[in-house]
């Protein structure tokens, strides 16, 4: 049984930062890429950030230069460090990672997810 889980989310002002961190355990063989995404009320999930096991990252425009990915493939953690926080940031944010047990393949897995909170 592979596990996602989260903590970092908060309430904070605009301007403002949060880190956001996510830890795959469980019987883990690999784990390819680590994301993620956020969903705001009325709306859809959306990709924020990616960063594969070679350490390649991808982001959401809206977040470039703002946020950064990390991953630590030793310990399969994941984090995100989110600089000039918007009130549009506002979504429950999902860790996300693809990941191979043995004599299975790979499975996409999902955190629970972490309230972030931006106020104006």
């Amino acid at each position: 049984q592979v596990q996602l889980v989260e903590s970092g989310g908060g309430l904070v002002q605009a301007g403002g930062s949060l880190r956001l961190s996510c830890a795959a355990s469980g019987r883990i063989v690999s784990v390819n890429s680590m994301g993620w995404y956020r969903q705001a009320p009325g709306k859809q999930r959306e990709l924020v950030a990616v960063v594969i096991s070679g350490g390649d990252t991808n982001y959401a425009d809206s977040v470039k230069g703002r946020f950064t990915i990390s991953r630590d493939n030793a310990k399969n953690t994941m984090s995100l460090q989110m600089s000039s926080l918007k009130p549009e940031d506002t979504a429950v944010y999902y860790c996300n990672a693809l990941i191979k047990q043995v004599f299975k393949s790979p499975k996409d897995y999902w955190g629970q997810g972490t309230q972030v909170t931006v106020s104006s």
